[in-house]
């Protein structure tokens, strides 16, 4: 599920409003919508304020948010998945 998706769901689950979320964060009720409908990149600073909104782990949602962010890059490619698969390698490579 794309982040922007999970945060709208979540949301709507807990009965929020979208105003809720986005004084948390202060920014306006427009603005977090585009973060809702994936207009506009989520900044990272806001996503432990929003993990306690909605109720969630944080670490979780930053990993959801990063990996939103690295589909973003590779979504177009037609070799995505050769591509995630190098990226992988070299993660466990570093890791070992």
């Amino acid at each position: 599920m794309k982040f922007c998706n999970y945060l709208r769901q979540r949301r709507e689950l807990l009965g929020l409003a979208q105003k809720e979320i986005a004084d948390a964060i202060s920014v306006d009720v427009p603005m977090y919508s585009r973060y809702e409908r994936g207009q506009r990149p989520l900044k990272e600073e806001y996503i432990p304020i929003i993990a306690s909104k909605l109720n969630v782990d944080g670490s979780e949602l930053r990993k959801m948010w990063i990996a939103d962010k690295v589909l973003s890059v590779v979504n177009t490619e037609k070799d995505a998945t050769d591509i995630l698969n190098i990226v992988c390698e070299n993660i466990n490579d570093s890791i070992q």
